[in-house]
């Protein structure tokens, strides 16, 4: 029996490489956050959900496929923890029950594997049950062919048959095998016998006339004698023994199948409940194939920055349809970086088959996402920091293809602006030429305006919205690059506006003097 939950046709393989730059995209993007929120302090939701996160699909099916059960989760998220409690008991059940794995002998294999097939049994009985009652409650494919094979192959006959070939290999009536003599007089051919069903009452059984029966009895002190017998028995029910083994490894495999492809559900279900606490909503996006230009979105906001402030933050509407460069500038502290890290995380979210954080979102798919983003000053570099900005750089390009997506966060800024902007114009060039989606944020105006001036059809020029009065609303509107980051601003947040009376600080900073 199968599961396909997270395929149509295949098993989800939770030895898949991840990506190589799983590590910085993590770090960027603060994916750690995301996935503690699904985990809920569990290593193997945690696991499971960062595997198929950075391992993402490319594939417009399987995506529609996922969303159609994450929805049936999300409308039946107590039954769903009902069955992932199975997989869960599956597993500790068998830690306690199962003692006969570290035997070799046939028949403690067998005692053991008889036992884990009796616990199995009745997590199937109850997996049967989940089936019967709600299988009506669950609209989507990968559920409806779930509950089918279930509810068929693990029907009423086949449990009861089940039941009955373990309570025979109790051998409350002692083993029963047939043998003959091979070569040597020596016994060959033994087989596993069902003992003779018992036929009347005792009284009819006394007066029936029985063939005849030869015994023999082991004086207990015969050790020797003892061993024969039990090796008799050993040799009897070893392919018994395999066999229950190999029933009692498959059952156990299709447990440990179902407990990876619901955990991702179930992380699913945890950070929906989270972000609902929050007060946030969140949409199933619109993926679309990889070659078209499509990002538009309504109410974006960055998932990590809402789960670490523990509140709702502000998100933002942008109609970037196609367009292949997303400029980004404007005010210190207005929102940008964390506005870029919106991007990145619904673009993961949205390949894994996971809503987005946002009331819409539609977006291409992207052959790979990638990010270089600023990274702070290493007193152990043995070059400089725009030489380990090079580095990073030719380590993406060694690995982009077009269609893929590369998000720039204040990149090339360590040399001066002229320098930087003619380094960052290049390699942005040439990447929108080979058919790479780009957004860039950056400070470096020169850049920015060169792009802007000369009326690019497939750029937007985006700008960090900053009010008269200097306060930011942390939103990105269409708009020229901004030479100005309004250094000004920071230098009244700490002495204060001399038309306002001055700041907070230093108000305080004279109440003291």
């Amino acid at each position: 029996m199968k599961v396909f939950l997270l395929h149509r046709d295949r098993d989800f393989d939770m030895q898949r490489q991840l990506p190589w730059n799983a590590q910085a995209l993590t770090q960027d993007l603060e994916l750690d956050v995301l996935l503690g929120a699904m985990a809920r302090e569990d290593g193997f939701l945690f696991e499971v959900a960062g595997r198929a996160i950075l391992c993402g699909e490319n594939d417009l099916d399987t995506l529609r496929y996922r969303q159609a059960i994450l929805r049936d989760c999300l409308k039946n998220p107590a039954i769903v923890r009902k069955i992932y409690q199975i997989t869960i008991d599956s597993i500790a059940n068998k830690r306690r029950q199962w003692l006969g794995m570290f035997g070799r002998e046939p028949a403690s294999i067998l005692s053991g594997a008889v036992r884990l097939m009796q616990m199995f049994l009745e997590l199937l009985r109850g997996l049967r049950a989940i089936a019967d009652q709600h299988a009506d409650d669950f609209e989507s494919e990968g559920f409806a062919r779930f509950f089918v094979a279930v509810k068929t192959e693990l029907d009423d006959e086949y449990l009861a048959t089940v039941e009955h070939h373990l309570q025979e290999l109790g051998f409350r009536r002692g083993v029963f095998l047939s043998a003959e003599l091979g070569p040597g007089n020596e016994g060959a051919g033994y087989v596993l016998r069902r003992p003779n069903a018992h036929q009347g009452n005792w009284l009819m059984r006394a007066l029936t006339q029985r063939t005849p029966i030869y015994t023999f009895h082991i004086h207990p002190r015969d050790e020797y004698g003892a061993r024969a017998v039990s090796d008799l028995k050993e040799r009897g029910i070893n392919l018994v023994a395999n066999a229950v083994a190999q029933s009692a490894d498959h059952i156990d495999s299709f447990f440990k199948v179902l407990r990876v492809e619901l955990a991702f559900y179930i992380g699913c279900l945890n950070l929906h409940e989270r972000l609902g606490k929050i007060g946030h909503s969140v949409a199933f996006p619109t993926p679309v194939a990889p070659d078209e230009r499509r990002h538009s979105f309504a109410g974006l906001y960055d998932v990590c920055l809402a789960l670490t402030m523990n509140r709702q933050v502000v998100g933002n509407d942008v109609m970037a349809d196609n367009k292949d460069l997303v400029t980004i500038t404007g005010a210190n502290q207005g929102g940008k970086s964390t506005f870029l890290r919106s991007i990145g995380l619904a673009q993961l979210m949205m390949q894994c088959g996971m809503f987005v954080p946002a009331d819409s979102f539609c977006a291409n798919l992207c052959a790979g996402l990638f990010t270089h983003f600023k990274r702070k000053e290493d007193a152990s570099m043995k070059s400089g920091k725009l030489d380990e900005e090079f580095s990073r750089m030719s380590a993406i390009v060694d690995r982009l293809t077009p269609n893929a997506m590369i998000l720039f966060n204040e990149s090339f800024a360590a040399t001066n602006e002229r320098e930087g902007s003619e380094i960052a114009r290049q390699i942005v060039t040439a990447l929108v030429e080979r058919q790479v989606k780009v957004f860039f944020v950056t400070h470096l105006y020169a850049l920015a305006r060169g792009f802007y001036d000369k009326g690019r059809a497939d750029a937007i020029f985006l700008v960090a919205e900053r009010r008269a009065d200097g306060k930011r609303t942390f939103r990105m509107i269409e708009g020229e690059p901004t030479q100005t980051s309004y250094g000004k601003d920071l230098y009244h947040g700490v002495f204060g506006n001399p038309e306002s009376g001055g700041s907070e600080m230093a108000q305080q900073a004279a109440a003291n003097v």
